[in-house]
This record gives structure tokens, C-alpha cells and sequence, in this order.
């Protein structure tokens, strides 16, 4: 059976039950991800975790918003995003703006966790919310910031028009409350970290085993339903799953506000 295959049918069979299967599911996630990666060229695995186009934002010609998946030819994301190209490339940094929102844009970059908690640190209680402005990035510094903005309380938002993509949405997971507003361009595929030194093909599958595990465990920990990472694992790191509301909603990506508020009282 290809992996593809496989995780389709996993994704059918989760889309049959009911919420208290998602930790089962979460464990057959896992074993969608090993297959996948097994069935990756060498070859593939070698170039991806050498940091070439395609698998990093920041790199000059790595594509900032790669198409959607498809079978047949690619298409287009369903909104453009705002901000340019070079824009989402850069390291990402930190703007406070008014009503103690804190806009995080840019890529994801190794140490941007440190930069974020420098920023959280400094600002106190002022900070209430964080507006996503990413392409992803860095799954550690995304794993990072995710749990510290659960720590602290604070909600999280995607903006109209604004992009939240790879391992950004494992930031925007950490929000008490997540708001995507109408036309935010959300979507997942398959991350791992990517080291400066080629690893052997017994390293790398094993590097994205425990990735992969990591982002799950995360995830379920944050609320977030299982078939999210599902799409994720089917979907190859040259393309996008670009998530419509209703899905956001399904896999409670996106929160009730006033379901949320209610539970807080």
C-alpha cells in the first residue's frame, strides 16, 4: 500500500469517529509518518535537510506560499497574502501594537522563540494577543512559542490576508482563543527539523519520527483535533493543505469566542 493511501484511509476512518478516539488516532498519525518517510528518496531526505529551496522560506529561492495540493497540475493558494515575498522572508520580529496586541512576522528563524520570550518578558501584562504573520519556519522555535503563549494566557489571530503557514500554525495553536479572520491563508504540510549536516538515512528517518511525535503530542495537549496533522502528513513539503473555516473549525483549530469566555467564567 502507498503511504499516500494509507493516510488517506486514516484520515476517512477519523472523519467516522467520535472525539473520544483522538489519541488513537493521534498514535496511527504517527505511523502514517513513518511510512511516509520511508517511502522518501534518500536522496530527497539529503537535500531537505540541507536547507534547500523548497523546504526553507528564508532561503532567497525557496517559494514563500508553494501551490496547493492537487493531483493533477498545481493551484494557486485560495487568497494572495499582503505582505510581499521579501517581506515574509526575513527573520521574524516583534511589533506591539495598540489594545496589547504583539504582531509576529516573518519567518520563523532559529532563535526566534528567544526574541519572542526577550519580547513577552519586556512588555509584562500589556501583551494580551499575538497577530501570526508567517510562512513557518524553525519547528523547535514554533513548539517554543506555542507553549509559552498558552503558559501566559494570551490568544492568538491570523489577520485578513495575512499568512500562517508550515510550522506556524503550531504557534497559532497555543492561543487560549484563535481567531482567523475572512481570506487569513492558513495551511500545513509535512515539517522536520532541518540540521546543517547531512544526516545518514537511518538519522534523518529517525529525526522526523521524533518530530513528528513531538508536534503530535503538542498538539493534542493544545486541543487541537487529530485530523489537522493528518492532512499535514499527506501533504509533501513543496505544497500546501490550505485549510478552508469549516476545517478549522472541525479540528478546533479556530476557537468559540464565546464558547471560550464561558468556560473561562
Amino acid at each position: 500500500m502507498r503511504p499516500s493511501s494509507l493516510a488517506l484511509r486514516l484520515k476517512e476512518t477519523f472523519l467516522r469517529t467520535d472525539d473520544g478516539a483522538l489519541m488513537r488516532y493521534a498514535f496511527f498519525s504517527l505511523l502514517a509518518a513513518a511510512g511516509i518517510f520511508v517511502a522518501i528518496d534518500v536522496r530527497e531526505l539529503s537535500l531537505a535537510n540541507a536547507n534547500l529551496p523548497g523546504h526553507d522560506p528564508m532561503h532567497t529561492e525557496a517559494p514563500v506560499l508553494p501551490p496547493a495540493l492537487t493531483d493533477g497540475v498545481p493551484q494557486a493558494p485560495p487568497v494572495q497574502p499582503e505582505s510581499p515575498p521579501e517581506v515574509l522572508r526575513q527573520p521574524m520580529r516583534f511589533e506591539l501594537l495598540s489594545g496589547g496586541t504583539l504582531r509576529a512576522e516573518g519567518s520563523i528563524d532559529v532563535g526566534a522563540a528567544t526574541r519572542f520570550a526577550e519580547e513577552i518578558e519586556a512588555r509584562g501584562e500589556y501583551v494580551k494577543s499575538v497577530a501570526l504573520n508567517s510562512p513557518g519556519g524553525s519547528v523547535d522555535d514554533a513548539l517554543a512559542m506555542s507553549k509559552l503563549i498558552r503558559d501566559k494566557g494570551l490568544n492568538t489571530r491570523v489577520a485578513s490576508k495575512a499568512l500562517c503557514a508550515s510550522s506556524c500554525p503550531i504557534v497559532f495553536a497555543g492561543g487560549v482563543t484563535r481567531e482567523a479572520e475572512k481570506d487569513a491563508v492558513i495551511g500545513v504540510h509535512q515539517v522536520f527539523n532541518a540540521g546543517p549536516a547531512r544526516p545518514s538515512p537511518e538519522q534523518a528517518m529517525s529525526g522526523a519520527q521524533s518530530t513528528t511525535g513531538r508536534i503530535a503530542r503538542h498538539l493534542d495537549e493544545m486541543g487541537i483535533g487529530a485530523g489537522l496533522w493528518i492532512n499535514a502528513l499527506e501533504t509533501p513539503p513543496d505544497r500546501l493543505y490550505y485549510l478552508t473555516p469549516d476545517e478549522m473549525a472541525e479540528f478546533k483549530l479556530t476557537t468559540d469566542p464565546v464558547a471560550t469566555a464561558k468556560q473561562q467564567d
